[in-house]
């Protein structure tokens, strides 16, 4: 197929298209570099040892996106631009509701005009708030409780809606819960912007010395060992889901849903079980071989303690399991951070 990829300089983005190549579809790239750069295209061009076509343009451009699609003769879109920090969205959601929301109006839009009917949307757990129950099923409420948040069940809205308006249309919404990591060659991964927002970022920069010590918001939760626990996935497992997702959209076999004539569905990608902060920072000491200092600080309002999913929907319509584990994550995102600190150091 001929696979549109929005954001596929992005951190998941760049992984997905990279799987797409190595799967033999062709892959349409469209990026405004407005949180990634052009190098990454080329690295994704390396680890796949494929070429992909390119077009630089921000989707909240209606007239762009318009012709791009009018021309480019697409069988499919998975559609991953957008923001995605929780804290920059409360801060300034006009932003987040123009660069996720208005962008992918634009996008679907011009891809009911024009016929292109398979779509994958890169969703998150954030749709679910602070779920009442564990583990997190598809089935458990839509709460979300960020602007970000926000966003995504919009567009899952969105999408189902369109979906229900034109029969032929199908899309499958997948909702990540933490991915880590990087691909295995250290040529593409999470490309932090300012002060790291996740985890493993940061603490890889406390690694490579760009930072001094990882501080650890609150040791007094109702866990094992009082730091809070969320759900991590490799990200090259992620990318491996949109492989799949896209076929099971193309040839129509998501579940009762699309036999029914829905033609949309939502799938939880997670391991199934969840890591504390601490176990992660130990998992980055081993991949590291470095001390990485710690301090605990007071609890970040509106951390849930405990959040992971339940995977096998995933399981059972695409055949999709996380296969690989923590310590495996913690590396290659490892060996990704340190090429990054040795560029940035040649430039310097």
């Amino acid at each position: 197929m001929r696979v549109l990829v929005t954001g596929v300089t992005g951190y998941i983005g760049s992984h997905a298209a990279v799987e797409l190549l190595g799967a033999g579809h062709d892959v349409i790239g469209v990026d405004d570099f407005s949180a990634s750069t052009i190098e990454t295209r080329q690295a994704i061009e390396r680890a796949a040892g494929r070429k992909i076509e390119f077009h630089e343009l921000d989707l909240r451009d209606g007239k762009g996106v318009e012709c791009l699609l009018g021309h480019a003769e697409l069988d499919a879109i998975l559609h991953f631009a957008g923001r995605k920090f929780v804290g920059e969205s409360v801060a300034n959601p006009i932003r987040y509701y123009t660069r996720n929301v208005t962008a992918s109006v634009n996008l679907f839009a011009a891809a009911e005009r024009n016929a292109i009917n398979n779509v994958v949307f890169s969703s998150s757990c954030t749709v679910y708030g602070n779920p009442a129950k564990l583990p997190v099923t598809e089935q458990s409420q839509i709460a979300p409780v960020s602007p970000y948040g926000r966003t995504k069940a919009v567009v899952e809205g969105l999408l189902q809606d369109l979906c229900h308006a034109q029969p032929k249309m199908r899309a499958l919404a997948l909702r990540y819960f933490n991915p880590i990591g990087a691909h295995p060659s250290g040529l593409i991964g999470e490309i932090p912007w300012g002060t790291p927002n996740n985890l493993v970022p940061y603490v890889m920069e406390v690694a490579t010395g760009e930072r001094a010590v990882l501080s650890v918001f609150g040791d007094d939760y109702n866990t094992p060992d009082g730091t809070c626990v969320r759900d991590y996935v490799h990200v090259v497992d992620i990318a491996k889901a949109h492989v799949l997702a896209l076929e099971a959209v193309r040839r129509n076999t998501f579940g009762n849903r699309f036999e029914n004539r829905d033609g949309f569905g939502a799938l939880n990608l997670g391991t199934g079980h969840g890591s504390s902060v601490l176990e992660v920072l130990d998992a980055c000491r081993t991949a590291t071989q470095r001390p990485i200092a710690h301090q605990v600080v007071a609890r970040r309002p509106g951390d849930a303690a405990v959040i992971y999913a339940d995977p096998t929907r995933a399981a059972s319509e695409l055949g999709w399991r996380a296969e690989l584990d923590l310590i495996t994550m913690c590396t290659d995102h490892w060996n990704f951070a340190q090429n990054i600190a040795e560029q940035q150091a040649d430039v310097s």
